[in-house]
């Protein structure tokens, strides 16, 4: 016979089922989750577009790039903003870089103009590719 959890419920027709566990002592529930998580996510969609719209802003970022499996990104209700991960305790940034400039000061560019909006979490910027100003790649 396998042991009941306390904190287990019943369902309709006497079934003992287990009930998820709170967060911790005032923690908000039902609505008020909701509302939270809500907040969270348009807090981190707000920042997100502000992060893409100030590295692209940048002279030599020629674009934002999702890396090499299409997974950098800020995931949304119903959308993403492709090329920046804002993430708990960092932000990843993927960008195409214009031929010409030296790649790491293009990247300590990148992670100024974003800074402010960073909070100080770490700023990550990887450099997926180059291209010319008439957008042939450089090997």
């Amino acid at each position: 016979m396998s042991a009941v959890p306390e904190n287990a419920g019943t369902e309709p027709g006497g079934r003992r089922v287990a009930m998820p566990e709170r967060a911790g002592p005032g923690a908000p529930e039902g609505p008020a989750r909701e509302r939270d998580a809500g907040a969270e996510a348009s807090e981190r969609e707000v920042s997100a577009r502000r992060i893409a719209d100030r590295v692209l802003s940048c002279p030599d970022v020629a674009d934002l790039s999702r890396g090499p499996f299409g997974v950098v990104a800020t995931y949304l209700p119903g959308g993403l903003v492709p090329g920046v991960a804002v993430r708990d305790d960092a932000i990843e940034v993927d960008i195409v870089a214009r031929y010409g400039r030296p790649l790491p000061e293009v990247a300590d560019l990148v992670r100024d103009a974003i800074g402010d909006l960073a909070g100080g979490r770490k700023v990550d910027v990887t450099i997926a590719d180059v291209v010319t100003d008439d957008g042939g790649r450089k090997e």
